[in-house]
């Protein structure tokens, strides 16, 4: 099942390449007061809405991807989790471009931890990039990102892949610079999740999937998630023992070598086996 969030906040199931309006699904969600539960309510309760959606895509109004506007399929994570130097080449691109160093030593993913992005950085691709600080360098990683389905702390690897609800396309922007990864990378707009969310039974092995970036139909980065230095399943491990993982909650796994500056006026094309394509336009702030 793909499941997209657009246009003013509409539920979508991608069926053929067309979208189809299953909103009328979501009346089943409860109705909150404050304070609000954590968590994307969507996520949450996906198992029980599944069979809603099927409902309501019978007569739902059928659009083309083209024809609307593409949002995160995420709204309210209650965190984005990133990934640093998470593929070797990129550890070792990184040690030869100070540009990307800025002299901090770097070594493995195991050394450095994991990062937050702000919730406010979050954008679908429809929303574009917009670049916050354009004397800068502004860097493009394409990364594969994982929505957490069922909470839990300390999950042990081995049952991590019951906690995912899903995947999608994920880009990590980044302004280069001294300052630590949470700060500069937590611009808003910084956070690309899209084009849909892919439900996790539809990827047989998220650990061995071929995805790549464009930048104005040149190919910039391309690899394959079985080059992971922590996989997708130590990534949930290694996570929920630092944090109480939610459904909703966004993990970007780490980006490989090719990483570049991008420029307003740039389109971003971004793709990954299994999940699909996305256009992503660049723009000044």
């Amino acid at each position: 099942m793909k499941l997209c969030r657009f246009d003013d906040d509409r539920l979508g199931l991608v069926e053929a390449g067309d979208i189809v309006d299953v909103s009328s699904a979501l009346d089943a969600l409860p109705r909150h007061r404050w304070p609000v539960p954590l968590g994307d309510d969507l996520i949450v309760h996906l198992d029980r809405l599944r069979p809603m959606i099927a409902d309501a895509a019978k007569n739902g109004i059928r659009r083309s991807v083209a024809s609307v506007k593409l949002k995160s399929p995420i709204a309210n994570p209650s965190k984005i989790i990133g990934a640093p130097i998470n593929y070797k080449d990129h550890i070792e691109e990184s040690k030869k471009d100070q540009g990307i160093a800025h002299g901090r030593v770097i070594r493995t993913i195991g050394d450095w931890g994991l990062f937050l992005k702000a919730n406010s950085s979050l954008v679908g691709p429809s929303e574009g990039v917009a670049l916050r600080f354009p004397d800068r360098r502004n860097d493009h990683e394409v990364e594969l990102a994982v929505i957490v389905g069922k909470p839990g702390s300390n999950i042990a690897r081995a049952d991590a892949r019951r906690h995912i609800a899903g995947y999608a396309i994920g880009l990590d922007m980044t302004v280069r610079g001294p300052e630590l990864p949470s700060f500069r990378k937590s611009i808003d707009s910084y956070a690309v999740l899209g084009p849909w969310l892919v439900t996790a039974e539809e990827i047989a092995d998220p650990n061995d999937l071929d995805f790549s970036i464009k930048v104005n139909g040149e190919t910039k980065q391309a690899s394959n998630t079985k080059h992971l230095d922590f996989d997708v399943f130590r990534l949930i491990e290694f996570a929920s023992a630092f944090y109480t993982l939610l459904p909703g909650d966004i993990i970007m796994t780490g980006t490989p070598a090719g990483v570049g500056p991008v420029q307003p006026g740039d389109v971003m094309h971004a793709e990954i086996a299994g999940i699909g394509a996305m256009d992503v336009t660049v723009r000044a702030a």
